[in-house]
């Protein structure tokens, strides 16, 4: 894609291989913004990000013309561009083969109709690992609302300012805590159980150090060992994190409730070991099949 800059301002269009339901994804970020990080609407989002070469403020934005994303950019320095780009296209998950997953998934009829009604689905990547990390942490066991409470507080007790021009008008200001800061002030911010609580901190201190490395370019298994290996980490969030930093196409979370009632919605059996029976046939599309009956229990 080509991109036109000026002082640090960037602008360029992703093109996404179709169908390409970018509604979806733009609803997933809706639901877990946090004011003062990200600014969510149906078809734009913009965020603070912290990149190699510094902060840097981004505007996505479907794009008009074709499948695909607009970037708009505020960047510390070009540099930061090809890092950008690689994680926009994880965060929506550009390069999916979306014909071959809803073709397969279609062959099960009480998966057709969620396929039909929304072709194209993605499954989200994130756009920083270590975020998700702590987004996970926080999330777990607890509503999406809670968790959104929760990110909030630490985010503005823990986050740095930006000082970069907003893309559009008056935009987000504050930089997602750093796993560095987290470690180090997080025991005295954070709320809840004393053993999740430590468990944040210790993964914060992991993170900052480099003993647990968290990369889109971990493999999958790996991954999902090294952080069951955490005190305090289970399987449910070992999953959901190596499903979406990774991008691993066969994840089912069985054990997710929310997962369980959109599966119930759609027909499908609610108890965790049906469900994983019954899944199997989605293979090697599990992860796109979870995200068809993450949507049907958001649609409740």
């Amino acid at each position: 894609a080509a991109a036109t800059a000026d002082a640090g301002a960037v602008r360029l269009r992703l093109p996404a291989r179709a169908p390409f339901d970018a509604a979806g994804v733009f609803a997933w970020l809706a639901a877990r913004a946090l004011d003062g990080v990200e600014v969510a609407a149906d078809d734009a989002y913009e965020r603070t990000l912290a990149l190699p070469g510094g902060p840097a403020l981004v505007r996505l934005a479907t794009s008009t013309d074709a499948p695909g994303i607009e970037v708009d950019a505020r960047l510390a320095t070009l540099a930061d561009l090809p890092p950008l780009v690689a994680r926009v296209r994880r965060l929506f998950d550009l390069d999916a083969d979306a014909v071959a997953i809803d073709e397969a998934l279609s062959a099960d009829p009480s998966l057709a109709a969620s396929v039909a009604a929304a072709p194209g689905m993605r499954l989200p990547g994130c756009l920083d690992p270590h975020e998700l990390v702590f987004r996970a942490l926080i999330g777990q066991q607890v509503s999406v609302a809670a968790a959104r409470t929760a990110l909030r507080r630490l985010a503005a007790d823990l986050g740095e300012r930006v000082e970069l021009v907003p893309v559009e008008g008056s935009g987000p200001r504050v930089l997602f805590p750093s796993a560095a800061a987290i470690a180090e002030h997080g025991a005295e911010v954070l709320r809840g159980p004393a053993a999740r609580i430590r468990t944040i901190v210790d993964v914060a201190a992991r993170l900052a150090s480099g003993e647990l490395v968290v990369a889109p370019e971990r493999g999958r298994h790996e991954l999902q060992a090294e952080l069951l290996a955490v005190p305090g980490i289970g399987p449910w969030t070992a999953g959901y994190l190596a499903m979406r930093v990774t991008r691993a196409p066969d994840v089912l979370l069985v054990s997710d409730l929310a997962l369980r009632n959109g599966a119930a919605r759609l027909g499908l059996p609610h108890d965790a070991r049906e469900l994983e029976r019954h899944g199997a046939r989605w293979a090697p599309w599990r992860s796109y099949a979870s995200m068809h009956l993450w949507r049907a229990a958001a649609s409740a």
